[in-house]
């Protein structure tokens, strides 16, 4: 009897955790509601996945503009600036001086020339997820340049397979070189790497803060938006 109760209570806590995951699955499993009581740049202090993007506010004096009221800011994690350091100042000054062993880090960096390139990811207004849709809206970044907000489904079929009926959604930040990609297949791989978009996923949503909002950008992003030299 005591086997079977331990059977009993070991399928409950599977049950459960089936049913946390797939309420998790449905909204995306990056859905934010809770309000941080502080400003934007008071939340990036909370988590660590933030310490190079907070050196880099403070060295390009951005802080303002980031806490500025009614902002969104598009947040580059840590690895996001990394992979600019390393995938393409320092890989292109490899190509560059034909030094594969040269090495070059974030303190090296250009700041002042850098203060556009962090506007990019900070938008007037509150961009949230209901107003957003599949097809998109382009947005005007401090910067100057559009960028595409899509909400769109999970293009696998990880999660029907697994039996949810209903994808998660994501939301999608672009930039887009010239006009948007073709969707269809064989159009998009017959476009040049370098005129195709850059679009990232969001990792993280709705972060809501006392002066706007935060969406964390998925980590395999390049800050700057850039494309690694080949």
């Amino acid at each position: 009897m005591k086997k079977i109760r331990n059977y009993i209570l070991f399928g409950c806590i599977i049950l459960v955790a089936f049913q946390s995951c797939k309420k998790d699955h449905i909204i995306g499993g990056s859905l934010h509601s809770a309000k941080f009581k502080g400003t934007t740049y008071e939340y990036l202090h909370t988590n660590r996945l933030f310490d190079t993007l907070i050196l880099l506010i403070d060295k390009t004096g951005l802080k303002d503009e980031v806490n500025a009221s009614n902002t969104t800011f598009f947040a580059p994690t840590n690895y996001c600036i990394y992979n600019y350091v390393k995938k393409v100042v320092q890989t292109r000054l490899q190509l560059q001086t034909g030094n594969e062993n040269l090495v070059f880090n974030f303190d090296q960096l250009d700041f002042p020339s850098l203060k556009d390139s962090l506007r990019a990811y900070i938008f007037q207004g509150n961009i949230i997820r209901d107003s957003l849709n599949k097809n998109g809206t382009l947005y005007t970044a401090k910067d100057g340049e559009q960028r595409l907000i899509t909400l769109e489904e999970d293009p696998s079929n990880t999660y029907v397979n697994a039996g949810f009926t209903d994808r998660p959604k994501y939301i999608y930040i672009t930039k887009i070189f010239g006009a948007r990609d073709p969707v269809d297949p064989d159009s998009l791989a017959a476009l040049p790497e370098s005129q195709r978009d850059v679009k990232d996923i969001i990792q993280s949503s709705g972060i809501i803060t006392n002066n706007g909002v935060v969406h964390v950008i998925g980590n395999s992003h390049i800050f700057t938006f850039a494309k690694q030299p080949k």
